[in-house]
């Protein structure tokens, strides 16, 4: 069954707002207050320029989306399902079988909104910590792709406000507007999730959150496709094409990050180019460290009661659940996760259904293992034995087994002291903080790049590097 796309109404949709009037008039009094929010909250600097976007237009697998010149304000936010799966029946989970649901079920009502109310709450928070990057974009480049994550970032918003408001009445309205009302890193409202609270301060740390904290996007999404709740699962499957750049701006950026240390080491045949304009290996290793190990606390504890109830439930399942070879109910089997305690780490064993969580971080973990290769491709290619490493763990946590223990990246339980007194080696220090932001100087000439980093083997949608992706 095809679904019909309105792509000229007020809010472009695929979910026939025009037949709800009473759903649309409710979202048409929330687009003002989320244009206030994007003019106030959004991008710093060139909200009136216009930026090469890319628009969704359809949700089928090809053509699904249109590129032109558009000024993020008048940019086209919109609710879009992928299209229905036929005959489509719940996964896993105490109702395996059975159809999926179109409504939501009174009593898995709370758990619901929850999932949806957490998940929402990241994408306006993303878009906060990344609004003044534009001051100081690498390239015309890199500030296209900065403003596409962020008016993304604002429709996968849409998508979760729609969810609220067309399933969870007046409490789904509220919590819409609350969506708005906190804000990253404020001290009396902050976003819901931690690492949705910390700066992003620099165009370092924006590569380094898009390759590691939009993966755990990924997954989340992912587990939420699987939901027996099918508008759900439908909305997260389309906002999956959509995350897709968003990792793809962050393994590109450290890869070209990596690339021109490279260059500037074999120019000037020394390991430290920080003299020369650019970033240090060693620093490039702190900074994954700290967005490697925050980003593994979205995943929550080892174990969670929650994550069993949801997927018992068959709200949340686990990445590509119907892939799996086995029972998809989980309650008799077992695996063993890490624990930390005094004596030291070790294992314990429990039910696969408790330890969800690390189930979705393990697959995580691999994933992100692939792109930190990559960048060691480039690295052995150059000559240099220098390798890029993923921490333990357990390394600088502060959710489950391993939060508040000191454990160093390579998985020993060490003193407060041996800490402390090693602490920058080991995650970004104020002087590498502030040699990073030194070098971050916008530059707004078409197919030029900042010194610290290499241009892109391809520009966007077919055109060259040089276009002009925002007319400045």
């Amino acid at each position: 069954m095809s679904i019909t796309v309105d792509i000229d109404a007020k809010i472009p949709n695929n979910v026939d707002l025009a037949g709800d009037r009473r759903l649309q008039r409710a979202l048409e009094s929330w687009q003002p207050k989320f244009i206030r929010w994007w003019e106030e909250l959004g991008p710093a600097a060139f909200q009136r320029n216009p930026v090469f976007l890319r628009t969704a237009i359809d949700v089928g697998q090809q053509g699904w989306a249109n590129f032109g010149h558009v000024s993020m304000p008048d940019y086209r936010w919109g609710v879009f399902l992928a299209e229905p799966e036929p005959d489509r029946t719940i996964a896993f989970g105490e109702h395996m079988g059975q159809d999926v649901w179109h409504e939501v079920p009174g009593e898995y009502r709370s758990d619901l909104r929850r999932l949806i109310v957490v998940q929402g709450d990241t994408e306006p928070a993303s878009v906060e910590q990344q609004r003044r990057l534009s001051l100081t974009a690498p390239s015309l480049y890199d500030m296209r792709n900065l403003f596409q994550v962020n008016v993304e970032e604002g429709r996968h918003l849409w998508a979760m406000v729609y969810l609220l408001h067309r399933y969870f009445g007046r409490d789904g309205r509220d919590e819409a507007d609350e969506m708005l009302e906190r804000h990253s890193g404020d001290p009396d409202k902050p976003r819901i999730l931690g690492a949705f609270n910390e700066e992003t301060p620099d165009w370092l740390s924006f590569f380094f959150f898009t390759y590691f904290t939009d993966r755990d996007g990924k997954y989340q999404l992912a587990s939420m496709r699987e939901s027996a709740f099918d508008p759900l699962s439908r909305t997260c499957d389309f906002m999956l094409k959509e995350e897709a750049h968003h990792m793809f701006v962050g393994a590109t950026g450290v890869g070209r990050v990596v690339n021109r240390t490279i260059e500037l080491m074999q120019e000037h045949d020394t390991a430290d180019v920080h003299p020369h304009g650019g970033i240090n290996l060693d620093v490039l290793q702190k900074y994954l460290n700290f967005h490697y190990s925050v980003s593994l606390d979205l995943f929550g504890a080892e174990t969670s009661t929650n994550a069993a109830n949801y997927y018992a439930a068959g709200l949340k399942g686990r990445f590509q659940e119907e892939r799996r070879d086995d029972d998809h109910r989980l309650a008799t089997r077992h695996r063993m996760v890490p624990e930390a305690t005094d004596a030291g780490i070790g294992e314990r064993e429990v039910t696969q259904l408790a330890a969800l969580n690390e189930t979705l971080r393990d697959d995580y973990i691999e994933d992100c293992q692939k792109g930190v290769d990559r960048w060691n491709r480039a690295l052995r290619e150059a000559g240099t034995d220098v390798q890029l490493t993923m921490p333990h763990a357990g390394f600088n946590r502060a959710v489950g087994t391993f939060g508040g223990r000191r454990i160093s990246p390579d998985g020993r339980m060490i003193s407060p002291d041996e800490w402390d007194a090693n602490v920058d080696r080991w995650l970004p220090s104020d002087a590498d903080r502030a040699h990073v932001q030194s070098l971050m100087v916008g530059v707004t000439e078409p197919g030029k790049m900042a010194g610290w980093i290499a241009p892109p083997s391809n520009g966007i949608n077919q055109k060259p590097v040089e276009f002009e992706y925002v007319k400045v």
